[in-house]
């Protein structure tokens, strides 16, 4: 598979390159509430940054962020778009230089610990560090994470950009993290892990890519990475629970339309066996075509399929990035997992943002009608709403959202057909058979102070977990429909029902340009109908970052 990829990458590179190839702006939920907020604001004048494919190029931020800070009013927004300018440095003239330079090469600009500027060659140098520390009423000792890396990113001739991340990490986390990965098998968002220190964890994060553009509006991607679509603070598409994989990843940009065709290889199963092995593997293809209908509203659609074949093939007719996937399934007499659907963004007088996602997994229009419960009628939907500059008080920003996921959404027959990456959910990570309701209150007082509240309150029925066998109520997408508990009557929270409210609390201080004090409180309470499974959790945790985002376990 990787063979292949490469060459079709390399077939590319025969094409001239027009215009210089930026990077991504690393995914972080707060920076990218930044974006968002002005996106809202000013997103007319750069109508070429579509939100709901994420990560964002950074050519595209700072034009967006040159266009917020001619319109600024508050101090909030003026240190917020000189920030977002001075992290996208190489592509505006707006940023600042640092007015303290270390040993004279070393902080040249506030976003980078070391970088090098030619007409030929950029290069930026990052350290990466978080360490963490709090407490946990149902945990014996200090829970904590110590994470230390580097980060580098540059382009080369005009025509290329790369990044990489890497990060070593030891972590000790509030018991409702350990019960997730005791279940799963998996330290949420990341692949290998090996224990540490009795109840720690050990694990290596690494992220990296190429970009090339062939053409002015076409780029080609190719490397290890998470990715998002939506608008939402979930995404019932693609989200970023997940850990990163191998993709290829091509984008067009013209006129109102982006077209993103994502192909990626996935492990189907992450097994602990002591030994040298090769984990299973799968393959997704997925594209998306976004389409702005006016200067406000966007429109997407969107269609994706995950397979297998034996011996790790990969099937080259899902290279095709313009052909209906369901008609190349059919034609090959396959039974793959394809699904489909349609999200959208309606941006309101430059205050309210609307949008929501439509997801079918699998559905029967006369069993739908007929209202039974059919198992296979699967779908999950969405719907939210940001508001920002509440009330008139600015940098006061309010969201709320709604997600539903019917029973058995995700599973398929087994592992390599099912949508998962390394026994961890591509989309919700909950998983399925849900309702979902969650809000946000961010607030920004001072500039360098951000203030969140988040409440996420999730009705979900939980699998039956035996001692000889597994009673499949359609939540977790590791298992199998074929083992599902019925045909008939399924209906959402279904199995265990069980109650939870995660409530996190969240002060966080910029120091200095990507630098952050973080002072946390996490307040969970899960009820549910098979009393051993009720928790009441209390977590407090003080957090130094550098270069790095929260590490957020919401599930």
């Amino acid at each position: 598979m990787r063979l292949r990829l490469r060459l079709l990458a390399l077939s590319l590179l025969s094409f001239s390159a027009v215009k210089a190839q930026d990077v991504y702006v690393p995914y972080d939920r707060d920076t990218y509430h930044l974006i968002d907020r002005y996106q809202i604001k000013y997103g007319t004048e750069v109508p070429e940054l579509q939100t709901s494919v994420r990560p964002y190029g950074r050519r595209d931020v700072a034009a967006l962020a040159e266009v917020g800070a001619r319109n600024t009013i508050s101090a909030a927004d003026q240190f917020n778009t000189q920030y977002l300018l001075n992290d996208n440095w190489n592509y505006t003239n707006r940023a600042k230089d640092s007015e303290q330079v270390f040993l004279k090469y070393f902080y040249r600009k506030p976003s980078d610990l070391y970088h090098y500027e030619s007409d030929v060659f950029t290069l930026r140098v990052n350290p990466v560090l978080h360490l963490e520390a709090g407490y946990d009423n149902q945990s014996d000792g200090m829970r904590y994470i110590n994470t230390r890396g580097v980060q580098l990113e540059g382009t080369i001739d005009e025509k290329f950009g790369f990044y990489t991340f890497i990060g070593e990490n030891q972590a000790k986390f509030p018991s409702y993290v350990v019960d997730r990965i005791k279940r799963d098998n998996v330290v949420p968002h990341e692949g290998f892990w090996k224990t540490f220190k009795g109840d720690g964890y050990d694990f290596i994060t690494a992220r990296g890519y190429l970009n090339y553009a062939p053409s002015k509006h076409v780029e080609l991607q190719l490397g290890h990475d998470r990715h998002f679509i939506g608008d939402g603070y979930r995404s019932l598409i693609y989200s970023d629970y997940a850990p990163p994989a191998f993709f290829l990843k091509l984008n067009a940009n013209v006129w109102r339309i982006h077209y993103q065709s994502l192909w990626q290889e996935l492990i189907s199963e992450f097994r602990r066996t002591g030994r040298d092995e090769l984990f299973p593997k799968k393959y997704m293809a997925l594209h998306r075509l976004g389409i702005n209908i006016t200067d406000n509203f966007n429109l997407g659609l969107f269609e994706q399929i995950v397979f297998a074949r034996d011996e790790g093939k990969f099937e080259l007719q899902y290279l095709n990035p313009i052909i209906f996937y369901r008609s190349i399934e059919q034609g090959l007499g396959s039974e793959d997992n394809a699904m489909l659907g349609a999200d959208f963004r309606w941006n309101i007088y430059n205050r309210v943002q609307l949008y929501g996602q439509l997801m079918l997994d699998e559905f029967l229009l006369r069993e739908m009608k007929a209202g039974n419960g059919w198992w296979a009628n699967k779908q999950a939907a969405q719907v939210g709403a940001k508001y920002i500059d509440a009330f008139g008080l600015p940098n006061l920003d309010l969201q709320g959202e709604v997600n539903i996921i019917r029973p058995y959404t995700y599973q398929h027959v087994d592992q390599f057909t099912n949508y998962q990456h390394y026994n961890q959910p591509l989309a919700h990570p909950t998983g399925a058979n849900l309702y979902e309701l969650v809000g946000i209150v961010r607030y920004q007082p001072i500039p360098r102070l951000n203030l969140t509240a988040k409440a996420i309150a999730t009705q979900y029925g939980q699998d039956e977990y035996l001692e000889t066998d597994t009673l499949n109520w359609g939540n977790n997408v590791n298992l199998s429909y074929l083992t599902r508990a019925q045909d008939y009557g399924n209906e959402i929270g279904q199995g265990i029902k069980t109650n939870q409210v995660h409530l996190d609390l969240t002060a966080s201080f910029q120091l200095r340009h990507n630098v952050f004090v973080d002072l946390k409180q996490i307040l969970r309470r899960t009820d549910a109908e098979l009393n051993t499974l009720d928790k009441n959790t209390a977590f407090t945790s003080v957090a130094f970052r550098w270069n790095i985002p929260q590490r957020l376990h919401e599930f």
